[in-house]
Parts: C-alpha cells; sequence; structure tokens
C-alpha cells in the first residue's frame, strides 16, 4: 500500500468515526505473574462518544467478548436523543496464554466467564479499568470513569452473560445495571447453584435483563439454557428485583439480543442518574430480621488495649475449641446441649451433643453451607442466636442455618477473610456485631441491625421441628 493510499483510508476511517459519533481507541492488557489471570493477554477496545469532554467522569458500558449487538452505533443514536447519558464503552475480549511462537496454550474464556466466584470482577475494577483511565483520546481528552455503581453496566452473552451478571453480583457497588443474554446458568462451573444463592441472599441494589430463546440448548450434556436463565428469573422475582427479560423461540446466538439492545438500553437508564434500589425478598426467614433502611454495616474504630494477640482473644472468648487436637472455630447452642464446630477442609460444620460432663458425643456432618465455583470456603467464627440459628461468617457471606442445618439467608458481609483476626462475633439485642483486629491496640468494629433477638444462657430455644 502506497502512502497516498493510506493516508486517503485514513481520513476515510477518521470521518466515519466523526459521523457515527464516537472515536475508538485499541488497547491490550497482559496480566502479570501476580495477577487474577497471570500470563494472560487480552485486546480491548474503548469506545468515546463525541459528547464526552473529560472534564467529569462518563458513566461506564461494559461489553464482553468484544463488540456485539452494534453497541458503538446504538449507544451514539441514544446518547444523542438523551435516552441515555454520556457513557465511556470498554468492550473486553478474554484471555488467552501463548507460547514463544505465538500459538495459543490456553484459551481462558471459560475460565474468566462461567466462573460464579469474585475474581472477574476483581479483575475489571482491580487491573483492567484502572490501566483504561490511564488513556486517552488523540484529541486529549483523558479518560475519567464513575465509580457509582448506578453509573455502571455490563453487557454479555452466552457465557459473557452469567459473567455479567456474577460480576455485579459480587460487586453491587461495581455495577448497577446488568444484561445478559443467552447466559450460561447451567452446570458448567456452579452456575445451576445461582438461582438457590439469589433466593437465600438479601436483595442487592441492581438492575438486571435476562434474554433467552425456548431452543437455546447450546450443549444438553450442561443442561438446558432457555429453562436455567427461566430457574433464575423466577428467583429474582422471588427476591424482589428489578428485573425484565425477553422470552422467544430463539436459539444460542446473539440475534435476538441485537433486536432489543436498543429497548433493553432504553430501560436499563430511564430513571438514570436514580441509582438502582433494592427490592422486598419474599425469603421469609430475612423478612423477618431485615429492617427498611438498615442494609449497611456501620463501622468504626475502637482502641482496645486488651487485644495482644487476636488468635488467643479467640480461646478466651470460647470461639474456638480443640477437637482431636486441632484448633476449629465453634459455637455451643444457647443451652449447652450442642456444638457446632468448622470441620478443616469441607464445605460442612459438624455437630456434637454435648454430655453433662462436657464430653463431645454423636457428632455428625450437620450443617450445609453454600459456596462459589466449586471452591473450599474459608470458615470463621460462629455464633448462635435466641431462635437457636446458627450463624457462620464465610468467605460466601455471612451465612444463616436453622436448626436442621440448612442455609436459610445470606447478608452480604464486611469479613470474608482473615477470619484469624475476629475478635468477636456476637448477636446482641437488635443487631450483629463483628470485631476485627487492625493491630494490638486497635479494631474496628461493624454492627449490623437486624430485629434479631440474642442467645440466653441455659435456655433452650423453641424447637423448629423437623422441617
Amino acid at each position: 500500500m502506497n502512502k497516498t493510499i493510506a493516508i486517503v483510508m485514513c481520513v476515510v476511517v477518521a470521518a466515519l468515526q466523526a459521523r457515527a459519533g464516537h472515536v475508538m481507541i485499541d488497547g491490550s492488557y497482559s496480566c502479570p505473574a501476580t495477577g487474577l489471570y497471570p500470563g494472560t493477554e487480552r485486546t480491548y477496545q474503548v469506545y468515546v462518544p463525541e459528547q464526552y469532554t473529560g472534564s467529569e467522569p462518563a458513566c461506564l458500558y461494559v461489553g464482553l467478548d468484544g463488540v456485539l449487538c452494534n453497541a458503538p452505533a446504538v449507544i451514539d443514536s441514544l446518547i444523542e436523543a438523551g435516552a441515555m447519558p454520556v457513557t465511556i464503552g470498554v468492550f473486553l475480549q478474554p484471555g488467552v496464554i501463548r507460547d514463544s511462537s505465538g500459538e495459543v496454550l490456553r484459551y481462558n474464556r471459560s475460565n474468566e466467564f462461567d466462573a460464579t466466584d469474585d475474581r472477574f470482577v476483581r479483575f475489571l475494577s482491580e487491573e483492567l479499568l484502572p490501566q483504561v483511565e490511564t488513556l486517552s483520546t488523540v484529541d486529549g481528552r483523558r479518560i475519567r470513569l464513575s465509580a457509582k455503581p448506578g453509573d455502571r453496566m455490563i453487557f454479555g452473552l452466552s457465557s459473557g452473560g452469567i459473567s455479567a451478571f456474577v460480576a455485579a453480583w459480587h460487586r453491587p457497588d461495581c455495577f448497577g445495571r446488568v444484561f445478559s443474554g443467552v447466559g450460561t446458568f447451567v452446570a458448567m462451573r456452579g452456575g445451576n447453584d445461582l438461582q438457590t444463592i439469589v433466593r437465600k441472599s438479601e436483595p442487592r441494589p441492581l438492575r438486571i435483563f435476562l434474554q433467552d430463546g425456548s431452543n437455546d440448548a447450546w450443549n444438553a450434556l450442561f443442561g438446558h439454557w432457555y429453562e436455567g436463565n427461566q430457574m433464575l428469573a423466577s428467583a429474582l422475582d422471588f427476591a424482589g428485583y428489578d428485573a425484565r427479560y425477553d422470552w422467544s423461540d430463539g436459539g444460542h446466538n446473539v440475534k435476538r439480543s441485537t433486536e432489543i439492545f436498543a429497548d433493553v438500553m432504553t430501560w436499563m437508564w430511564h430513571d438514570w442518574p436514580e441509582p438502582p434500589h433494592a427490592g422486598t425478598t419474599q425469603n421469609d426467614f430475612l423478612n423477618k430480621i431485615l429492617i427498611a433502611d438498615h442494609n449497611e454495616w456501620q463501622s468504626h474504630k475502637v482502641e482496645k488495649a486488651s487485644v495482644v494477640n487476636a488468635q488467643e482473644w479467640q480461646e478466651r472468648q470460647g470461639m474456638t475449641v480443640s477437637i482431636g487436637g486441632e484448633k476449629r472455630y465453634a459455637a455451643h447452642y444457647p443451652d449447652n446441649t450442642l456444638l457446632a464446630a468448622s470441620a478443616p477442609e469441607t464445605n460442612f460444620l459438624w455437630q456434637w451433643v454435648v454430655q453433662p460432663d462436657g464430653s463431645l458425643t454423636y457428632g455428625e456432618r450437620f450443617y450445609y453451607l453454600h459456596s462459589y465455583d466449586n471452591s473450599q470456603l474459608e470458615v470463621g467464627p460462629m455464633t448462635f442466636d435466641g431462635d437457636g440459628n446458627l450463624w457462620v461468617l464465610t468467605s460466601a457471606g455471612l451465612q444463616a442455618c436453622d436448626q436442621n442445618g440448612r442455609v436459610r439467608g445470606i447478608l452480604m458481609c464486611p469479613v470474608t477473610t482473615n477470619f484469624e483476626r475476629v475478635t468477636a462475633f456476637c448477636i446482641g439485642d437488635g443487631s450483629i456485631n463483628i470485631e476485627v483486629a487492625l493491630s494490638p491496640s486497635m479494631v474496628v468494629r461493624y454492627e449490623r441491625r437486624l430485629a434479631i433477638t440474642p442467645p440466653e444462657t441455659g435456655v433452650r430455644p423453641k424447637s423448629q421441628g423437623q422441617g
């Protein structure tokens, strides 16, 4: 190609972009060995509308698997019509690992997108989006993204569809709006479990749109995509979400999402800048304990000079016991007839009968806890409430089990790691309190108001029956 032809083509491309009302910035990201997906490489494009001046942060649209649904042109028209705010788009491809000759050794798409843990949203928030915010357009507009979750939306198709939902589910402080097309809510990496977790969890402040068709069964080995989406939709309705759905006779492709994309985007942003709000669940356990306008943990630092060693403190407070020579997190039933305790390398808790002399008998694997992505839970301190329900700090949230060992409610929790630094976990009259040691003389105290009663020492809670 000679120089004159190249210049003409560059002018034509620039003219088309200007007429389209946006520019695109090409980018790439190589994940370091210390990153969440070490060694992976990926490309992305950043869409910048002509209305963006760089003087203040823009809203964010993340599109997985790159540009789908003719998104740049649709967003152009909606911004121009005032149907959505000025928004920067990040169109991201999944990662791959290549050998020295450039051949792909590993496709990382399913590992990143189908997983139900929080790794991918952490990758976005901790690695990729900070790099995007170092970029500028050719005319000098620095990319600035709003940090408000109500200003952020994520879209994906198929495995990207479940990934979009999971990203917002784990981090509603990062994304408040979600569009999932033909999402893979099936038995690949635990996607089929999400509808159960949605029913048991307190509602998040999310707006959600699901699209699928009755002929969508990409691979029946893993299940039926349409049924999986409808099961999740049923759970979202049960849990009180601001959600809408599009059901058709379509298959596993992008066609229907493309047809409805403009309408979905208009609905998704129709009341902006008002952020999405959490709804009211039909979960009877949660309904009894959740208090309106008290869905956040309050925290403050407290000097507590007696905290010399957090693990010794746990032992003194009876938060741990030694069973078979091994230290375990544990809790005694209010009348001291039962003991619940963690079990190494399992997602169950055990329960023992406590004899009058203090000996433990009839131990069983008893309490079933939920985890994401088939992962090994981190289990921390636990305590009983006045109704005999067991509350357990875990890496998948604060899980509440009934007397028969089944999780009935899951709350988002400020402490999901470093449980060895927890110096107090207790239920007060109308609240739950957690303290975490920051130093030998300082703790941070978290408190959440709930309609809950503390255990009364020596008093057996009313039986819940066999359920």
